[in-house]
């Protein structure tokens, strides 16, 4: 067998597997993020919002942001949340400003979630930060710009 037909076969299994290695991870990410949409429902968490965010950073693919009426409630949709995620098996995470805070984040790998109440979450405008509308002002032109 000619060398070039023997790497060709070896380049084609290396795609073969970083197609089936990335199916995997998007099942994964699917799965994980169903479970917290799941998990946040059943918490009664409002205006739940999924960013695709995968393009624009390198810390996660999706980010979450969900509204809760006190901050016990966002609080207690943290703590649910991990518990769910560790029972699951679908990873580790870390959770910031779960004491009394009107914003706890949970990096959860992958995925980011961020519990606001509606006070704060209207002031950080994460939606807009990373949300479509950011692409569109990035590419309008500021009026009194010197570019």
């Amino acid at each position: 067998m000619p060398i070039t037909t023997g790497v060709k076969k070896i380049t084609d299994v290396i795609q073969n597997d970083k197609a089936s290695s990335d199916e995997a991870f998007a099942q994964a990410l699917e799965s994980k993020l169903e479970l917290i949409l799941a998990s946040l429902d059943e918490d009664k968490a409002e205006n739940v919002v999924v960013l695709d965010i995968n393009k624009r950073a390198s810390f996660a693919d999706k980010m979450v942001i969900a509204s809760g009426l006190s901050p016990r409630q966002i609080t207690s949709m943290a703590t649910h949340l991990e518990r769910r995620l560790k029972e699951s098996g679908l990873g580790s995470m870390h959770i910031e400003g779960e004491n009394g805070s009107d914003w706890v984040l949970m990096d959860a790998g992958d995925i980011v979630v961020h519990f606001f109440m509606p006070e704060s979450r209207g002031l950080y405008a994460l939606e807009r930060m990373w949300g479509d509308d950011f692409e569109q002002a990035d590419s309008e032109q500021v009026i009194g710009s010197s570019l």
